[in-house]
């Protein structure tokens, strides 16, 4: 396999995780009796340009299907992200009604619903028909389409060019990173400004999360490769913020190369050097992922066996894209862990992909008053604890296993 961005042979391994079925493929009581797609999780170093990636193997079309479940308005803590993004980005920028925000994976309309209050012109673009009809129903027009350089031009043909352009939790899930790229230097007016928030490979490696590769990241990025990336099509990195978000995200401020005036802030280069001196351009420093990977697969797995032996129910909290390789890797299914509830109603009634565990609402933790509950999306453990915390009053208790296990 050749690097997606500078074609360069891929000769590094950074994690091998088994196979799994697409995060979002969930199983419905019919399509429980039919056989499940598994690809290989399978991930690779460029040791030219460093842009971490996983094998080819699944086409877009196959991970983001009309009926793609994630609707990112199901958590009050990344409403609350999106709702500080547009405040912060309208009075830094100083946007108004004679603005023009864009969003790349505009997704159910989370984030362009708060842009429509302050009576900003948007436009949403988002390829799955289910997230693009709930943004809809927001009042905010959509475009069904993947993004690239074809849809920018056309875009901008029509007078369509942004003042900002959000591309939240997206630039990883593109399998053509250079053509997503160089969209959205043709999307911006000349004084634009494009945003692109994305899990930083530096936390990923750093802390074990081995549970956010998943067959729709198709890449996992450093300031430094993304960078490289950006100067190759046409936009200039002029600033970096470091967020808590998914594990620890960045989210990098671009401007067009050719007309983009903004000083570059210290931070940038501050990070790069951070990233630097960890070594993210050296072999070393993605040698042993694959040995820390197993540690947190293993230890989840004898957790879950030891409370089975000992009487103790474990339920699963959140449905989320990471349980999709940490319960397939692990190889956990419904002895072990007999239900995941989920607010999001798109999901519950159906089951896991791959261990095909059921999902359910949050009224079947009340009921059956758990021992633990395991939360899967431990990225947002703080806000599930606040939502659940009446566990405690049957002695209840919580479990995360990235980085490591952990028992509250």
């Amino acid at each position: 396999m050749k690097c997606r961005h500078c074609q360069a042979e891929l000769t590094l391994p950074l994690v091998d995780l088994g196979s799994a079925p697409p995060s979002n493929a969930y199983l419905t009581t019919q399509t429980l009796r039919v056989p499940e797609k598994f690809f290989p999780l399978r991930v690779l170093v460029c040791t030219q340009c460093w842009l971490v990636q996983t094998e080819d193997y699944a086409g877009a079309d196959e991970l983001f299907s009309a009926d793609y479940a994630y609707f990112s308005s199901f958590s009050t803590t990344w409403l609350k992200h999106a709702e500080h993004y547009i405040t912060d980005m309208v009075q830094r920028f100083r946007l108004g009604s004679n603005s023009h925000i864009v969003e790349v994976a505009a997704n159910d309309g989370y984030l362009l619903q708060y842009a429509k209050a302050y009576g900003i012109p948007c436009l949403g673009i988002e390829p799955t028909t289910s997230t693009a009809n709930a943004a809809r129903a927001k009042g905010i027009e959509i475009i069904e389409k993947f993004f690239g350089v074809n849809l920018a031009k056309q875009l901008a043909s029509q007078g369509q060019q942004a003042d900002l352009t959000a591309a939240n939790n997206v630039l990883a899930h593109v399998p053509d990173i250079n053509d997503f790229v160089a969209g959205f230097a043709l999307l911006l007016k000349p004084a634009g400004v494009a945003t692109f928030e994305f899990p930083h490979l530096l936390n990923l490696i750093g802390q074990n999360q081995f549970d956010t590769i998943y067959h729709e990241h198709y890449s996992y990025l450093s300031l430094s490769v993304v960078k490289t990336i950006f100067k190759a099509n046409g936009l200039a990195v002029f600033d970096v913020e470091e967020l808590p978000t998914h594990g620890g995200s960045l989210r990098v401020y671009a401007q067009r190369s050719d007309t983009g005036q903004r000083d570059t802030s210290v931070k940038v280069a501050e990070l790069l050097a951070r990233e630097n001196a960890a070594g993210m351009a050296t072999q070393a420093f993605y040698t042993h992922f694959q040995t820390r990977s197993d540690k947190v697969k293993n230890d989840l797995f004898d957790f879950l066996l030891e409370a089975k032996r000992t009487g103790k129910h474990v339920a699963g909290y959140g449905a989320a894209a990471k349980r999709n390789t940490l319960l397939n890797y692990a190889g956990v299914r419904p002895d072990l862990l007999p239900y995941v509830a989920d607010r999001n109603p798109a999901k519950q009634g159906k089951f896991l992909p791959g261990c095909r565990i059921p999902i359910v609402t949050e009224e079947q933790i009340k009921q059956i008053k758990p021992d633990f509950v395991l939360i899967l999306p431990w990225n947002l453990r703080t806000e599930v604890i606040c939502q659940l915390d009446y566990i405690r009053e049957w002695g209840g208790q919580f479990v995360t296993a990235v980085p490591s296990i952990s028992i509250s």
